[in-house]
This record gives C-alpha cells, structure tokens and sequence, in this order.
C-alpha cells in the first residue's frame, strides 16, 4: 500500500503554467508557416509570389486534416519494429481525455498533438523554396499529402517517438535538426533532381523582388523560433527550456554576424539578403543542439553554419542543380552541421549527460549516434521523395509548361497576381476631360 501511495504522489499532475505555456509556444510555431510564406514569396520574381506564399498556406490545411486522421497515431503511438507507431484510439483524435496527459509530462495530449501537429506542418513547406516557379499547384499539394504520410510521420517517430530507432540509439535532437531540417533539405534535393532546372536558370535574372518581405518573414520566423525550440521541452520545471530559449538567439545572432562578414570578404557588400538568410542558417543549426550546448558553444555552432551555409548556396551553379531557394543549402547544411556539432560541443550539462569531443571523457561516442541519425534520415527522406516525385511527374506531371513558367506561374495556376499595377497613376485626373488650349497657344501653332 505505501508502494501505491508513492507512486500515485509521484505521477505527474496536470500544469496549467506548462500548459498555458505550450499552448502560446503552438501558435508561434503556427506563426512560423505564414513567415516562411514572406520570406521565400519576396525571394521570388513577381511572377511567382502568390503560388510561393500558397506552397506554404497549403499545408496548413492538408498536414492538419491528415494528422487528425492517422498521422498523429503513426507518428506517436505505439511503436512496431522500430519504424512507425500505431495507435487505433487516436485515429480521428477519438477516445482522448481532455485532462488526459501526455505521458511523463504535465500537459494534456490535446496540448502535445497540436504543438507537434505544428512541427508536421512548417516541414512540407520548407521544401516547396526549392521548387518555386514550375510545380503545378495541384502536383504540389498531392506531394504535400503524400510525402507527410510516408516521409514525415515516420521519420517523426524514429526521432522522437518512444520505440524509435533514433530515439533508442540516443541520437540528440532537440527540436528537429533531422526530423524537420535534414527531412526537408534532403526531400528538396531529390525532388528538383527529378524534375530539373527552372527555364533560364544561371542565364536570366532571378533576383529576389521585395526584399522587405524577406525580411519581415525572417523577422516573424525568428520570433516564431523561440516557441519552436523552448517549447519542444514540453514544460519550464528545470531551466533546460530556458538554455534552448537563449542559445537560441545567441547562435541566430552569430550566424548572421558570420554570414554578413564572409559575403563582405568574399563579395564586397552586407547584402539584407544576407542578414536574413545567415539568421535562419543560425536558427537551422541551433534547432537540435540548444538543449546540450553552453552559451559560448551556441556562438560557435552559429559561426560555423553562417560561415558554411553561405558557402553551400553556391554549390548549386557548381553542381547545376537549381535550388531555387537555397533550402538544401541553408536547411540540409544547416541541419546537418547543428546535429553534428553535438558531437563535438554537448556539454552534458543541458538536456542529457551526453558529452562531445571537447567536454567530459572526450570520446566520440555521441558524435557516432549524430552521424547515424544524419545518415539515416538523409539518406531516407532524398530516395523517398525522389521516388514519390518521380512517380507523380509521370502520372500527373509535376511541372507546369514551359510557356506559363516564362509568363508567370501565378496568373497560370491561380488566376490572380500579387500586385495590381494598373491603377497606378490613376484617379479623378485621368478621367478628366482634357484641359482646354489657352488662344495663345493656338495662335503659336498656327
């Protein structure tokens, strides 16, 4: 009896600090997706802004309808074999207590499944920077659905379900360093290897057309972050959310700083563009190291991913692939260092005892379980969503035709244009009647 006794005082009870807190950390990362919107609709020609800001919208509606109806259930039920996860009660969200928590913590699952219900959204839409100016709409939100089932909901629980391979080998990632960047960068990579260049890529213009825009979405994507990181903890009892929450602007900050200087050596200008995109690179990395780094290893992470990241948006013209927006150079690299860098930076200190190169008994032990991860999600996601491209572009098709690429994809599918410039000028004057001819002037010409 007194067994039972410890053990019901010891069950966690529900907080409604920690769930009040998870649940404004929702809408941030909710924020997130209309932010991504801005930032890659201003990286694109006029042309293509409304179907770039609709590539993100869409998944707001689809990756919702979906995770209410099973991927909820794969992503966190029980776990088979060490792949996906299976629960029959939470198909549809049925049979979910209201005060029902989430196992081991103190907020409901209500509150759980609708903060990574977040996470499943903002990924998909990642992507879609990659493919701006020649995917159909409708190919696009079928891959949206498509690749959330079979890519994004597995992959969410090898990382963070319980019985996961990833999460079993003790590979660190706070809050989607692979499930999320590494996921989606890689997708990018294999989806634009199937359906090829941009018509003009490395010979016309492309420049970005509203460069505000980019930076208010980097702006509400980095106030957005803070929910995105702190609140993968689930709760603020033991200060590791506040670690995540201040690592977090430590290393954006380091990153645009790093980007900045090196566009300045290597191009002779601190370009907005570059502000911003050094900042997300910084935001990338930090997503899976926050929990396990010091303060001063945030500065190096974002350093070394400012620095980096900005090299790797050039191996496009390199290699002749043509990221459109640079999603495999700042999302997958980003990824990919962040999760890495773990290996060398963790402090054990943070979210684990878990230590780098640099800090405890300097073993490589926790760099060997980030190179699995990286390796095992990377490789997964780029095959996968070559092949689910692949077979789309030879039923439906994937592009759109040559000739309404050139013309703009936005009047193509979607019969609208993001800025209306024929009343510009206009008004009363235009309407009026012409201004009558003083004699004067009638007696010179004559």
């Amino acid at each position: 009896m007194a067994s039972a006794i410890t053990l019901a005082a010891d069950a966690p009870t529900l907080s409604s600090a920690n769930t009040g807190f998870m649940l404004i950390c929702s809408a941030l990362v909710m924020l997130m997706t209309p932010g991504l919107a801005f930032f890659y609709g201003g990286m694109v020609r006029v042309k293509s802004t409304l179907n770039m800001l609709m590539m993100s919208f869409i998944s707001l509606g689809i990756v919702t309808i979906l995770w209410v109806l099973y991927g909820f259930s794969l992503a966190f039920g029980t776990d088979s074999g060490s792949l996906i996860g299976w629960n029959s009660d939470w198909v549809g969200l049925s049979n979910i207590g209201l005060t029902e928590l989430w196992d081991g913590y103190t907020i409901p699952v209500f509150v759980f499944l609708v903060f990574q219900l977040m996470f499943a959204i903002i990924t998909p839409a990642l992507i879609s920077g990659a493919l701006a100016d020649r995917v159909k709409f409708s190919a696009w939100a079928l891959f949206v659905a498509l690749w959330a089932t079979v890519v994004y909901f597995p992959v969410a629980h090898w990382v963070w379900g319980a019985g996961g391979w990833a999460f079993e080998l003790g590979v660190i990632d706070f809050a989607g360093g692979t499930a999320v960047h590494i996921n989606a960068g890689a997708a990018a990579l294999g989806v634009i290897l199937v359906i090829g260049k941009r018509v003009g890529f490395k010979k016309d213009p492309m420049r970005p057309h509203s460069l505000p825009l980019v930076m208010l979405g980097a702006g509400l994507l980095w106030f957005g972050w803070f929910g995105f990181n702190a609140g993968s903890w689930l709760g603020n009892d033991d200060g590791v959310g506040a670690l995540m929450f201040v690592n977090t602007q430590i290393a954006t900050a380091a990153a645009m700083l790093a980007w900045l200087i090196y566009e300045k050596i290597r191009h002779g200008a601190f370009t907005t563009l570059g502000a911003a995109s050094g900042a997300v690179a910084g935001l990338v990395a930090i997503t899976p190291a926050g929990g396990a780094v010091s303060p001063l290893g945030a500065i190096a992470v974002g350093a070394i991913a400012g620095v980096l990241c900005a090299l790797a948006v050039g191996l496009k013209y390199k290699f002749g692939y043509d990221d459109s927006l640079d999603v495999v150079g700042v999302h997958l690299v980003g990824g990919v260092l962040g999760s890495l860098l773990i290996g060398f930076f963790a402090t054990g200190k943070g979210q684990s005892t878990a230590t780098g190169v640099f800090y405890g008994d300097h073993n490589f032990d926790q760099l060997w379980k980030q190179l699995a991860g990286v390796g095992g999600v990377l490789a997964y996601s780029l095959i996968a969503s070559a092949i689910l491209a692949l077979i789309l572009d030879k039923t439906i098709g994937m592009r759109v035709s040559e000739d309404d690429e050139v013309a703009g994809i936005d009047q193509a599918e979607h019969a609208e244009t993001a800025y209306d410039f024929s009343g510009a000028g206009g008004g009363a004057r235009t309407s009026a009647a012409p201004a009558p001819v003083p004699d004067t002037a009638k007696k010179v010409d004559a």
